[in-house]
């Protein structure tokens, strides 16, 4: 299985401090029956990220930053986190995480414990070019989980998950998402390299937190 991973799309332009105007968010508008969700719809700010199960950027994204901004922004009240389900090649091994993740109805909580260690174990499901490499990671993600290896694999071949995927993509033309991870930040679509470290991403929050004051 060759291996092809699609790169994080960033733009040029930076969002000056003085010249932004963030929109106030209506969670409600935003969320959709197949979104994940973490924190207050009632937060003054909606984050949307688009990410991938086979995508290292996102990989890096949820290892090094997600930890403290769910601590610090959405666990307070201050951003409710809307992720979405994108797929990049080889768009197989992202759609078996996301099953795996969302296996036997899983709510937010253990999807997103799920979904953070396929995260943190992609460099290992990739390391052996094979499908089974990826499945045997899969598999054991799901034994960490309660998950039988009967029912890692049902829940792989499920045909309602590609249903969901393309139903992310067709969404996913509203804001010209063409890389991943993309960010949403109140219907906006952030194209700021900042996002991609928590120093960066919370000076982006705090701004627009308090052009909210």
């Amino acid at each position: 299985m060759r291996i092809n991973r699609r790169h994080m799309i960033v733009g040029v332009a930076t969002l000056g401090a003085t010249a932004l105007a963030w929109p106030r968010a209506q969670a409600q508008t935003f969320v959709t029956p197949d979104d994940m969700v973490l924190g207050s719809p009632n937060a003054r700010l909606t984050l949307i990220e688009y990410a991938s199960a086979a995508c290292p950027h996102c990989a890096h994204f949820h290892e090094t930053v997600f930890p403290q901004l769910k601590a610090n922004y959405i666990d307070t009240g201050r951003v409710f986190f809307i992720f979405r389900e994108t797929l990049t090649a080889p768009a197989a091994v992202a759609l078996a995480g996301f099953q795996v993740a969302r296996c036997n109805g899983a709510d937010a909580g253990e999807y997103f414990s799920r979904i953070g260690e396929i995260f943190a174990d992609q460099q290992q499901m990739f390391a052996t070019g094979t499908m089974q490499g990826v499945l045997d990671t899969l598999d054991m993600v799901g034994s960490h989980h309660g998950l039988s290896s009967k029912q890692v694999m049902q829940c792989i071949e499920d045909r309602d998950g590609q249903a969901r995927v393309q139903r992310f993509d067709q969404g996913s033309t509203q804001f010209n998402v063409t890389g991943t991870p993309t960010f949403i930040l109140n219907g906006q679509k952030l194209e700021d390299p900042r996002t991609a470290t928590y120093d960066g991403m919370s000076q982006i929050l705090d701004q627009a937190l308090a052009a909210h004051h």
